[in-house]
């Protein structure tokens, strides 16, 4: 089974250079991939004397997920329908495409895709591995049904299915998790074997079933398939016919044999089945679109197949595999057929059609025979799984005694809409339709070679074929019908085409007489129903749930974001005042301990703490109150020191320098002080939110430390550092191994923060080295004198990029200073780097480090001097970065390690003497790139760019006058 998805992934990544290369002859290329599969299938084929299959891949087995693979006979007859139908679906592409654009290229890569996708949801025993397949079919369906992304109905159906069915598979997804936390674990088949008990397990089945039911399109989730047909035929023929849209009947059936005794199954399988069925018939004898008639019949069909599989009854369940079967052939070959006559004529509404057939007679006989079969015709596989459906339910014990007849005639109605949409379905694309000559579509076409039609005709034979045959069939369905629960005999029915007379044959005959009357009305009255429907239009409200969330997400953020930051920022503070006060006393509390003050010096640096922070709250001069901002964190900086935190020190230390060069690099293109205008005098309702916030925190954290019962985490960590992460700096070390994924996704923000502020500040070149003195010496930019003359280099100075500044600005003992200190801070940037691991420091301090003696050069030689120190770009800084963050992940999984873990390598170097390395500084080297790159970028952005910008004169009163 891996050999067969990877064989297909393969296949998908290559297919776009095969199908360039070959031309639409690449798709009989591309096809050798699940034929391959398929010929795995029947090799594997699982029985009684070989059992079932099972491969499994270890994949972060704290998390459950391991990719467990199991190949039992539901998965077998699964995958001979995706693979087998795909295959021949692909060898229909190479006639269906006239020309390989780029595009083309792609639909074979996704279309193979798909069909690994399909493949391993199918053969997936480990519920949460085969939710990330069902997922990967819902995005390749997006890409599949937008194939013409330049119609708008393409984007609109492929947006529509892919709302309606993630919508599902994320309460899917809720229940999952819910029914593997329950049974304690996520394997199908323990599941299914022992399955658990309980409301919460109820629960967890609705909302599974809500996923199974969006992807079948069950009603009310219906809509989505009929708008899906924008898509070409071949993902109509495969994704809705054979595909996609049985990974609903799949899950319902795999679950069945251990959940259909529920309440809640019946009601959601059977009786939304049954309606689905209905709706979808009478919606198909309203259609003039061949693609619509054959889509709604889909849902008709889906809804019948959802009734058998879901009833929970072991000789339902062979008429449901058989129904399954016939499906997949006949619906796929019908699909085919309407992108032949579509191809041929240039289109599909039945009323430009007529006498088709005698100019097309092969094409006309594939569709009959295709059609018999899903009208349930004798001599078909449909035929032997309706009269096999009926004769079971009748009288199956899964219902009770008045529920079976009564699913039964639903049954019947369905079958005679069914009837009467398949002859309207030949008949509107073969019929002469009292015309004496064809009409002008039909006139003007050209007829489609054997090869295009070769692979309906083979699907529309064996939908024939397999129904003298079904005898063999059920003795390959019989194994999983045994898992299912038995009402009746000992012995499964047997699959046969002739039983004798008896209430199933009066019942089939009742529905093919009475769908050709059917039929023959509709034929009379041009389509059944109503102008507009009697019960509404899915489409139309579905549009309305999106108008109505687009109204209420307008509505809350126009009264929530008025583009005011007060406001903005209040929000953010009640809410987060109010909610976890109100949790904090309403649920159970242990008593409160105040230890108070360790020494005088922590009551000295909380009053300078306090008195900055007041300080800050009323300067009006906007450096001052930086500066007093800044007074606190160097505080919060020795408290940490003063309890023994060196690395949280240094690295409060760091940032707060950084924070503080930063603030002053945009303050100096701001007014010393806020205008008048501008002031905002005493705020009580804001000082009052602050006050909150603040004791917020401090009662949290005191009722936090009060809740502890047993010895904090915080005592183990340095043991646990040095164990798991050979390293001594349990901060360090706690950074990039225990807590590797916190710390990837806080860099990433980082680099996307970076990237925002510059593409704000550059507006339309983001990328690029800072400035260098080459540059401007090509450019001749004038050194500033005061007397106005140009002159290039006639001084000495410390730094190149100096000679570039006004001299009024400069400081030859600041240029002279970080002449001499700008190395010995490189290579106290790298000790904090190489250190880290056992002492302090680490990748994010070393970058800080680095970031700092950029600052100097850049605050001492100006915007040249940056290009000088650094000409290399930010953006690739920052790309290599991550780079290497994320490839240390990579290369874990890639070694059979769980991701971001470290291995420890010791070795003796000649000079060195011995040396242990940890495979985390590579993860580190990630993050100390993207520190640098991430302070080189805001240099680049709020220094060197602002310092392009010529400063704005204010208007004078009497300029503004004149």
């Amino acid at each position: 089974m891996i050999a067969v998805l990877a064989a297909l992934a393969i296949t998908a990544a290559l297919a776009p250079g095969i199908i360039t290369w070959l031309g639409r002859r690449g798709f009989y290329v591309l096809a050798l991939a699940p034929f391959g599969g398929l010929v795995w299938v029947f090799a594997n084929w699982p029985d009684e004397a070989d059992g079932i299959r099972t491969e499994s891949i270890t994949w972060v087995p704290e998390l459950q997920m391991n990719i467990d693979l199991r190949f039992d006979t539901l998965a077998a007859i699964m995958s001979v329908l995706v693979l087998g139908v795909g295959a021949l679906v692909l060898c229909y592409c190479a006639e269906y495409f006239s020309e390989t654009r780029r595009r083309v290229a792609g639909f074979g890569g996704e279309m193979v895709a798909f069909a690994g996708a399909m493949f391993g949801l199918v053969c997936s025993d480990n519920m949460l591995v085969l939710y990330i397949f069902w997922e990967l079919t819902t995005v390749l369906s997006f890409l599949l049904v937008g194939f013409y992304a330049v119609r708008a109905t393409s984007r609109r159906a492929a947006t529509q299915a892919l709302l309606v069915t993630t919508a599902g598979g994320l309460a899917m997804l809720v229940g999952i998790i819910m029914l593997g936390e329950t049974a304690g674990s996520y394997s199908l088949s323990e599941i299914v074997a022992n399955p658990p008990v309980g409301w919460s397990v109820t629960v967890a089945i609705v909302l599974i079933l809500v996923g199974a039911l969006s992807k079948s399109a069950i009603f009310p989730f219906h809509f989505w398939l009929p708008g899906a047909m924008a898509a070409p035929t071949p993902v109509s023929a495969y994704l809705h016919a054979a595909a996609m849209v049985k990974a609903g009947i799949f899950l319902v059936a795999r679950l069945a044999p251990a959940f259909s005794d529920l309440v809640s199954w019946h009601v959601l399988v059977v009786g939304l089945g049954m309606v689905t069925m209905l709706l979808g018939g009478f919606r198909s004898l309203r259609e003039y679109d061949l693609k619509l008639v054959l889509a709604f019949g889909t849902v008709s069909q889906l809804g019948f197949l959802m009734v058998l599989v879901g009833i929970g009854d072991a000789d339902v369940a062979m008429a449901a595999l058989a129904m399954l079967v016939a499906h997949a052939f006949f619906k796929a070959a019908l699909f085919m057929v309407v992108g032949i006559i579509d191809h041929s004529t240039g289109t599909r509404d039945l009323r430009k059609l007529a006498r088709l057939g005698k100019e097309t007679p092969l094409l006309a006989v594939i569709a009959a025979l295709a059609a018999a079969s899903m009208a349930g015709i004798p001599l078909t596989l449909g035929f032997v799984g309706k009269e096999t459906a009926f004769a079971e339910i009748w009288d199956t014990g899964a219902l009770s005694a008045w529920q079976g007849p009564v699913v039964v005639i639903v049954l019947v109605l369905g079958s005679i809409l069914t009837v009467a949409y398949s002859l309207r379905f030949i008949w509107g694309a073969f019929g002469r339709k009292r015309k004496a000559e064809p009409s002008p579509a039909v006139a003007k076409m050209h007829k489609p070679n054997l090869a295009f039609q070769l692979p309906a005709l083979f699907l529309a034979v064996a939908g024939v074929a397999f129904g003298p045959l079904s005898g063999l069939l059920g003795a390959r369905f019989e194994p999983y019908a045994d898992t299912v629960t038995s009402y009746g005999s000992d012995e499964l029915v047997h699959l046969a085409l002739w039983h004798g007379f008896n209430l199933p044959l009066l019942l089939s005959a009742i529905a093919i007489v009475f769908g050709t009357a059917l039929f023959a009305l509709v034929r009379e009255l041009g389509r059944l129903g109503f102008v507009k429907p009697a019960l509404g239009n899915a489409d139309r409200i579905y549009d309305a749930v999106l108008r109505g969330a687009d109204t209420i997400s307008i509505n809350l953020t126009r009264n929530t974001q008025r583009g005011s930051l007060p406001l903005t920022q209040g929000i953010i503070i009640v809410t987060l005042v109010l909610l976890p006060t109100i949790v904090l006393f309403t649920g159970a509390r242990n008593r409160l301990e105040l230890n108070g003050f360790e020494s005088p010096v922590q009551l000295v640096i909380g009053g300078i703490m306090i008195a900055s922070a007041i300080a800050a709250a009323v300067l009006r001069n906007r450096l001052a109150a930086v500066l007093v901002v800044g007074v606190t964190g160097y505080s919060c900086g020795v408290l940490f020191a003063l309890h023994g935190a060196p690395d949280l020190a240094l690295t409060q230390f760091l940032v707060e320098t950084l924070t503080l060069v930063i603030f002053v690099l945009v303050l100096r293109k701001l007014p010393a002080e806020a205008e008048s205008r501008h002031a905002t005098g005493f705020k009580p309702l804001r000082a009052l939110l602050g006050l909150a916030f603040g004791a917020l925190l401090v009662l949290v954290g005191l009722f936090a430390a009060a809740a502890r019962t047993t010895v904090p985490m915080a005592s183990e960590l340095p043991n646990a550092a040095y164990k798991y992460g050979d390293g001594s700096n349990a901060v360090n070390v706690l950074l990039v191994d225990i807590r590797a994924w916190d710390t990837l996704g806080e860099v990433s923000v980082l680099l996307v923060a970076a990237t925002g502020v510059a593409s704000m500040v550059f507006r339309h070149r983001r990328f690029g080295a800072a400035p260098r003195v080459a540059d401007a010496t090509r450019a001749r930019t004038p050194r500033p004198e005061s007397d106005g003359k140009e002159q290039f280099g006639e001084r000495t100075t410390w730094l190149r990029g100096s000679n570039f500044r006004d001299p009024r600005h400069r400081s030859m003992v600041l240029e002279a200073t970080t002449r001499i200190i700008f190395p010995t801070m490189i290579v106290l940037s790298l000790y904090f780097f190489y250190a880290g691991h056992n002492a302090p420091g680490g990748g994010f301090a070393g970058g800080l480090t680095m970031g700092l003696a950029l600052v100097l050069r850049y605050l001492a030689g100006g915007r040249y001097e940056l290009g000088e120190a650094l000409p290399i770009d930010a953006g690739r800084i920052l790309g290599v970065g991550l780079g290497f963050s994320v490839g240390t992940a990579v290369a874990s999984v890639l070694l059979g390690a769980p991701a971001l873990s470290s291995a420890t390598f010791e070795f003796t170097l000649p000079i060195f003497g011995d040396v242990k390395l940890v495979t985390a500084i590579f993860f580190d080297l990630g993050v100390y790139l993207i520190v640098v790159g991430l302070v080189l970028d805001v240099l680049r952005s709020l220094g060197a760019r602002l310092d392009e910008d010529p400063p704005r004169r204010r208007r004078e009163p009497q300029e503004a006058a004149s």
